[in-house]
């Protein structure tokens, strides 16, 4: 076990988050562990922002009755987004969308065959009604969803909003001061 698998903390048998006392207000809901590798900068993204958050791992082939009982269970729990992370045939996020009104973002997670584009066209096809909002693939894609979960939420929540601006201000600030190595930059 990696150290940050410690995170991962899994949903009973009935789809309810392991600790009832964490008000988690994103779900990160990942298909296998083996998907953690990418979901981790979700997580990461989250606890940078102050975002009570749960990882899971709820496979949509393999407990299909477990991914229902989680989405039906969500908002009752008070989770107001998820963000969902799979490879391959990347069912996870559409099938959470058909099962909760809650938004719901899908990160694509790399995959050995085709280098996560299977998983894009998997999340980004969904039917007309059962919206998943789509990031890219990979690491940009988990982070790019946990700042989406934390501006859906700072919309009704100031502090939230203010870390959230303090962030991007951050990568803004990071962004500047970037430099090439020495003897990169020609004219």
């Amino acid at each position: 076990m990696n150290e940050g698998d410690t995170k991962i903390d899994g949903v009973t048998d009935a789809g309810r988050l392991t600790d009832p006392d964490a008000a988690a207000l994103v779900a990160v809901v990942m298909g296998s562990s083996s998907d953690w590798e990418t979901m981790r900068h979700a997580d990461e993204t989250l606890e940078a922002l102050g975002v009570a958050h749960a990882c899971m791992v709820v496979s949509a082939h393999r407990t299909p009755e477990r991914l229902r009982a989680v989405a039906l269970n969500a908002e009752a729990e008070g989770v107001r987004v998820l963000v969902a992370g799979a490879g391959g045939a990347a069912h996870l996020p559409g099938m959470l969308a058909a099962y909760t009104h809650l938004p719901v973002f899908g990160v694509p997670v790399r995959s050995r065959a085709l280098a996560g584009m299977d998983s894009l066209l998997s999340i980004v096809q969904m039917p007309r009604g059962i919206p998943v909002g789509t990031l890219a693939i990979g690491e940009a894609g988990a982070v790019n969803a946990a700042l989406l979960a934390a501006a859906v939420l700072a919309l009704h929540d100031p502090a939230l909003r203010e870390r959230l601006v303090a962030y991007r201000r951050s990568q803004t600030e990071a962004a500047h001061e970037s430099v090439l190595p020495s003897g990169s930059f020609r004219r």
